[in-house]
């Protein structure tokens, strides 16, 4: 979730959309994690994808509440990795880049959709970054 929509300031933020923020973006990728990875590791393999954006990383004006969100689950990831060292289980943060969704235009309703990328396309990226070798902890961008 982005967050409150049209995006505010942090000034302008409510605690429940702060709180809203980090329940769907932090704290529901850490639920299924954590329910998920112990079979994982028993089974001594497994790949777990937390999905990033670049505003984890960039600060955006009005972006707060999404971004600080992201970052955390960033973290999040880099955390996961290192707990899951030598374990055969590898955590990727995967940022796939602007979309052409319903959340996008939430955020940006101006934007020219024919310029973003189609949701099917970015999940067969994904599909072949997971198949590759990204190392546990990584951060990957999406290249579409």
């Amino acid at each position: 979730t982005l967050g409150p929509t049209p995006l505010a300031a942090l000034a302008d933020t409510r605690d429940e959309d702060l709180e809203a923020a980090f329940a769907v973006n932090v704290l529901g990728p850490f639920r299924l994690t954590r329910a998920l990875v112990g079979g994982m590791v028993q089974r001594g393999s497994g790949v777990i994808v937390h999905i990033s954006s670049d505003a984890a990383i960039d600060a955006y004006p009005t972006w707060g509440a999404y971004g600080a969100s992201k970052a955390a689950l960033d973290h999040l990831s880099r955390t996961w990795a290192e707990e899951l060292r030598d374990t055969g289980v590898r955590v990727v943060s995967v940022d796939p880049g602007d979309m052409d969704t319903e959340m996008h235009a939430a955020a940006l309703p101006d934007a020219d959709r024919a310029t973003l990328a189609k949701p099917a396309d970015v999940a067969e990226a994904i599909a072949r970054i997971l198949e590759g070798d990204a190392p546990s902890g990584s951060r990957v961008r999406v290249r579409s």
